[in-house]
């Protein structure tokens, strides 16, 4: 594919260069402008972090990270070389590392994006405003993950890895961003090469739809009815839910360590610190467990704490879509005769 310029005697070749030639730095000129301009790339895409990792023992950084209109994470992978590297097993290991980002995350995550930018705007309301949605109580993410690969170029090899991981169900997309100068100015033409735009719908259609049905599942007012004892609590939010059947285990004598373990994927309960002066039960736990907003994460409520060996502990608030199979293996587990659950809508 080449660009030409049109005069009314010719037809003109602008010849291609490099990024490099063009001295545009990957991290601090393409992912700089690309953040604020991420359409190019990924329509209905809003950026809610750079270079973000937070997670234990890595230092691996995800150039780019949004959430598009149906609630699905977006990991974003930007290159200047000319084939593109390993990038897509690097996205790969991005991707399966926050897919299990819930949307308290997501909001606090983009928050903290906006601060470190000196923006001073409200992200959960842009984030909720950008979904569609009206309240974020019971909404949560779509739980898919979209994974997009910007480059110069791409070699065959890599390409041929995205087509096959596209034909297993994958939404990764190779973004070929190619940079010319003329007359002093430096143009990019940017195509999506895999899936090929023309046969886009043929190739993502089903699977769009799917995902569309997902979130619109995962958003849905899901209520639970929990009976304690033989007292039924009904209309019960998803983190309300959890909060009974943890209290209610934790009075039947299960450790903490017990309920935490029998969870792989969320801690639920969580010491709290030992009184400090000035300093509330939240803001004790802000500071141990490096949380910057307190009431979004754990249960505050003076009823809300459970007692274990002398010990306080505090229950998370953030469960979304698989509330119900957390509740079905804390049953199952623990075998509570004074416990049950059952999904009313």
């Amino acid at each position: 594919m080449a660009i030409y310029q049109l005069t009314d005697t010719e037809i003109k070749r602008i010849k291609p260069t490099t990024f490099s030639k063009l001295s545009v730095d990957e991290r601090y000129d393409l992912q700089r402008i690309l953040r604020d301009n991420i359409g190019v790339l990924a329509p209905d895409v809003l950026v809610i972090s750079e270079e973000f990792g937070r997670w234990e023992d890595s230092r691996r950084r995800i150039d780019l990270l949004g959430i598009d209109r149906d609630a699905n994470i977006v990991v974003i992978e930007l290159k200047r070389t000319e084939d593109g590297g390993h990038m897509e097993l690097q996205a790969i290991r991005y991707a399966a590392m926050v897919s299990t980002l819930t949307f308290e995350q997501a909001c606090e995550i983009y928050e903290d994006y906006l601060d470190s930018r000196d923006i001073d705007l409200d992200g959960r309301e842009i984030l909720l405003k950008h979904l569609g949605w009206d309240s974020s109580d019971e909404n949560e993410l779509a739980g898919e993950v979209r994974i997009v690969l910007a480059s110069a170029e791409f070699s065959k090899e890599l390409t041929t890895a995205v087509l096959w991981l596209n034909d297993a169900g994958v939404d990764i997309r190779c973004v070929r961003m190619k940079p010319y100068e003329h007359d002093g100015q430096r143009l990019l033409d940017v195509q999506q090469l895999v899936p090929l735009p023309e046969a886009a719908d043929y190739v993502t259609g089903v699977r769009d739809k799917q995902q569309r049905r997902k979130a619109k599942r995962s958003r849905s007012l899901v209520r639970f009815s929990v009976t304690v004892d033989g007292q039924t609590h009904s209309n019960q939010p998803k983190r309300r839910a959890i909060l009974r059947v943890v209290q209610a285990l934790v009075r039947n004598g299960v450790s903490p360590l017990e309920i935490n373990e029998a969870i792989p994927w969320r801690q639920v309960l969580f010491e709290v610190p030992p009184p400090e002066e000035h300093l509330s039960i939240g803001e004790r736990l802000a500071q141990t467990y490096d949380y910057q907003r307190p009431k979004k994460m754990w249960f505050l409520g003076e009823e809300d704490f459970v007692q274990h060996e002398g010990t306080t502990y505090a229950i998370a608030k953030q469960w979304g879509v698989r509330t119900e199979e957390a509740l079905k293996i804390l049953i199952s587990t623990f075998h509570p005769n004074n416990i049950s659950f059952e999904v009313e809508s």
